[in-house]
C-alpha cells in the first residue's frame, strides 16, 4: 500500500495540474499533507465517500495520464542512467560517466 501511495504522490507531481481542482485538492490533503478521508470531508463540506471516490477517480486519471505521456517512466529511465555515472565517477571511471552524461543531455 505504501509503494502505490508513494507512486501516487510522484504522480500528482508529474500531473496535477492535469485534474481538476477538486481532485487536485483532495489528493493533495490526502497524498501531501496526510490527512484522512474525515479529515478532508470535514474542511471540504462533502461527505467521507464523495472524498474516498475523489481521490479514486483522480488517482485513475493519474494512471491514465501516465500510460499515455510516461513521464514518471522517463523520470526514472533518466534518474538510473544519472545514478550509473555516479558510480562510473566513484569507480574511477570519468571517461565512460562523461560519454553517459553526454548522451543523458542529448535526450533532455
Amino acid at each position: 500500500m505504501k509503494e502505490k501511495s508513494v507512486r501516487t504522490g510522484i504522480l500528482l507531481d508529474f500531473y496535477g495540474n492535469l485534474l481538476t481542482d477538486k481532485m487536485r485538492e483532495a489528493c493533495e490533503s490526502y497524498y501531501n499533507e496526510d490527512l484522512s478521508l474525515a479529515e478532508i470531508a470535514e474542511s471540504s463540506g462533502i461527505s467521507r465517500q464523495g472524498v474516498y471516490d475523489t481521490i479514486h477517480r483522480a488517482e485513475k486519471q493519474l494512471e491514465e495520464y501516465e500510460e499515455r505521456l510516461g513521464l514518471l517512466e522517463l523520470f526514472e529511465k533518466q534518474q538510473a542512467r544519472a545514478k550509473k555515472a555516479l558510480e562510473m565517477i566513484n569507480n574511477g571511471d570519468s571517461t565512460s560517466a562523461a560519454h553517459e552524461l553526454e548522451e543523458l543531455i542529448e535526450e533532455m
